[in-house]
This record gives structure tokens, C-alpha cells and sequence, in this order.
């Protein structure tokens, strides 16, 4: 799915992307450890963690659901001591040792002030391990603290304004933080972490993927269904199954009636040693011989470098073909064929996995099936511009299909 999508921006530059979650093994990687928690985007968070003290989860949560997560560290100071603060390994990332907040000191209060870093532990996020992502210098314990512009100063909040990583769930278990720490500032004299552990730092763990079902898979693109809450054109299946390409179709295009989705065979209909036949028993026996003009059918996978892993992987190329349409959307108008030399040239393909011959070519086409092939000199071409409607149609074809969506959207 990645490289579907990074395939497709090589074309376009405006792209989608909703992940598909397994909410009963994918978990979040907490500062406690706690393997029960699964907060699965910012809208879960701010109406269940955001206002209360979780306790269970530890002081902070990966922003994310996943394994990823086990790779963040999260090192808070929150004492004005000097000479321990010169020992804390993260202190050159900052300007000088936390005191009392301008905002707080006004209003009688003092010791607010904290500094906060997240670690990249384990690389997994730059490649480095123990890289410093994101620092945040004298932010505030008190509740209503205001910066020098006038927004909350409050750690908690400016973790959830700012951060990529993590979320606040509770202030760090140690000594009396408590009893002070999410106050308001009146009068208020925070409560520092002691010296011997000044620097609270914690590993976030119990991070986990989950196994993905192709119902999960299907939750993710319904979230696509509703025309009136997001603008979409073209859908991109990557390699899922059929199950879920004929969801997309049925369910998203033919309900929406202003999108096109786009899906290939399976990889092992076009590595067979009948693979015309193969792709053409796929269209009409796995996606039900489905007959729609708000969906295009590609012949293939293509063979291409992973330059995050260094190695080969064979990725679907409905991402392409999508993105061949968001070219020709960009450089001349929807209405024109995406296909042939002029506007179908194929990015980055090291080889096809099935280059049809001319009579498959022929074989394909009847079927609704868009070639995409070789030439010398030429380079890898979409040889097709079909939709998946199966009578003959102004409709079979996919410029004529995106004209009128173009047109009904105007």
C-alpha cells in the first residue's frame, strides 16, 4: 500500500490516505507498558484521554497505533537545579535550566517551567538510533499558562498542539506531581521532580501491528463513502483482495458516482504460465464479472527498487494508472485519454510481471482489461483506456467517464 501511494505521487500530488486497524490486536505504545490500548486517531484521543488522568497508560502514548511506537523515549526535566541539570544528557538542546514561567510569576506562582524531549531509541523513525525528533523548552505545569502570543503554555497542550509522536495521558508518577502539576497558576508553587530523578525519562513499549483482515481493509475506504464529508476522484486498491476491490467499487464509486476506483490482478494471475487467462478468469470469476464505468482494470504488477530497505519488490500498478490520470488531469484535462505514448508512460519499472503479446493484448481488451506493456524505445505504456463496463458504451471508456464526473461536479 506505501508504494501504491508513493507510486501515485510520482503523477499527482494530492493524496488521501486512511489506515486500516485491527482493533482487536493493534495496540499503542504506552509509557507504562500497558498492552490494552488502542487510540486510533486524534478524534478518540481528545474525547477519552485528553481531559483525564489515564494512569494505566503511563504519562505518554505514541500519537500512533503500532510497533513504531516501541522506538520512542520520552526524557522530561522539571527541576531547577543547575548542576544536575548540566548532567542531563539531553541539556545542549536547550538554553539554560528551567525556572518560573513569565505568565506564572505574574501570578504569583514559581518552579512551572519544564523541558521536554522525545528520542527516536531504536531509529526506527530517522534511521539513527537515539536522534532527538522534537524538544519543547519551558513549557508549563500550570493549567492556564499563556506564551508570549498568547497560546497555552500548558505542556499537555502544546504536546497535543505540536507533536508528531506522542500524546500527554498523565502527569509522571513521581513524587507530588500531583498535587500541583495541570493547576492553575495563582499563587502556586509547582512541584519539581527530586534531583536523584530529575530527569524523568521513559521507553514507550507494547506498541503492536495487529494482523489486518480484509474487513478491516474495507472499514478504512468506508470512510470514503460520503461524498458531502470528502472530495476524492480516483480510488487506489494497491494489493488488496478482491473482496475489497468489489467493496470499493460497489460500495464507494457506484454509490458515490463521482470517483473512479482502480485495481489489477493478483499477482500470481499475471506470474502463471497462462497469465491471459489468469487475469481475464480473475475479472469475471474473483470480482464477479463486475460491470461498472466508475472503475479501471490494469493488466499487471511491476518489478521496482525499495530504496528504504534496498531491495526489489513487485508492486500493482493501479497506482500508476491512477496517477496517469492525475497527470493528464494537471497537464491537459480529465477528459483526454490517459493511455499511449503521449500521456500513458509508466514511472520507475525495472520489468513487467506479464508482458502481453499482441493477441493477449486483443484478449484482454475484449474483457475490459487495460494492457500495459513494453515497447523498444518507447518504455513501459498503459496500451489501454477502458472502464470495467461490460456492454459497449461512450461510457467503456475512461476519459468520457471522468468528462461528465468533471462536468456534474462543476
Amino acid at each position: 500500500s506505501f508504494f501504491t501511494c508513493a507510486n501515485f505521487l510520482t503523477y499527482g500530488n494530492d493524496l488521501r490516505v486512511v489506515r486500516a486497524v485491527n482493533g482487536v490486536s493493534t495496540r499503542s505504545a504506552t509509557a507504562s507498558g500497558n498492552n490494552t490500548y488502542l487510540i486510533k486517531n486524534e478524534d478518540q484521543y481528545f474525547t477519552s484521554y485528553y481531559g483525564a488522568n489515564t494512569g494505566n497508560t503511563g504519562a505518554w502514548v505514541a500519537r500512533y497505533p503500532g510497533a513504531l511506537g516501541n522506538s520512542l523515549k520520552v526524557s522530561v526535566w522539571a527541576n531547577t537545579d543547575l548542576t544536575h541539570f548540566n548532567a542531563w544528557a539531553y541539556k545542549n538542546y536547550f538554553d539554560a535550566v528551567p525556572g518560573t514561567s513569565t505568565y506564572v510569576s505574574a501570578a504569583g506562582g514559581a518552579n512551572d517551567e519544564m523541558h521536554i524531549v522525545v528520542v527516536d531509541e531504536d531509529g526506527l523513525f530517522s534511521g539513527t538510533t537515539g536522534t532527538v525528533l522534537e524538544t519543547y523548552p519551558f513549557v508549563s505545569k500550570a493549567s492556564d499558562a499563556k506564551d508570549s502570543v498568547g497560546n497555552s503554555n500548558y505542556y499537555r497542550d502544546v504536546i497535543w498542539r505540536k507533536s508528531k509522536y506522542i500524546y500527554w495521558t498523565d502527569h509522571p508518577d513521581i513524587a507530588n506531581t500531583y498535587v500541583t502539576w495541570g493547576t492553575t497558576a495563582a499563587g502556586k508553587t509547582f512541584a519539581q521532580v527530586p534531583n536523584v530523578a530529575a530527569a524523568h525519562t521513559v521507553s514507550l513499549s507494547s506498541g503492536a501491528d495487529g494482523t489486518i483482515a480484509s474487513g478491516n481493509v474495507q472499514t478504512a475506504y468506508s470512510k470514503f463513502i460520503d461524498a458531502d464529508q470528502i472530495d476524492v476522484s480516483l480510488i487506489m486498491t494497491g494489493d488488496a483482495d478482491s473482496a475489497t476491490a468489489l467493496y470499493a467499487i460497489n460500495s464507494i464509486a457506484e454509490s458515490r458516482k463521482d470517483c473512479v476506483v482502480f485495481v489489477s490482478p493478483a499477482l500470481a494471475n499475471v506470474t502463471s504460465a497462462t497469465p491471459a487467462d489468469d487475469v481475464v478468469n480473475y475479472r469475471k470469476n474473483a470480482l464477479s464479472n463486475v460491470s461498472s464505468s466508475y472503475a479501471v482494470m490494469d493488466s499487471g504488477w511491476k518489478y521496482q527498487y525499495d530504496k528504504y530497505n534496498d531491495k526489489y519488490r513487485w508492486i500493482p500498478l493501479n497506482g500508476d494508472v491512477a496517477g496517469l490520470c492525475a497527470r493528464t488531469d494537471t497537464e491537459t484535462d480529465p477528459w483526454f485519454s490517459p493511455a499511449g505514448a503521449s500521456r500513458g508512460s509508466v514511472k520507475n519499472v525495472i520489468k513487467l510481471a506479464y508482458y502481453p503479446a499482441k493477441a493477449d493484448r486483443d484478449t484482454l481488451y475484449k474483457n475490459g482489461i487495460n494492457p500495459v506493456v513494453s515497447f523498444a524505445g518507447e518504455g513501459t505504456l498503459l496500451f489501454g483506456d477502458k472502464t470495467m463496463l461490460s456492454k459497449p458504451s461512450a461510457f467503456d471508456r475512461i476519459n468520457v467517464r471522468r468528462l461528465f464526473i468533471a462536468l456534474e461536479k462543476a
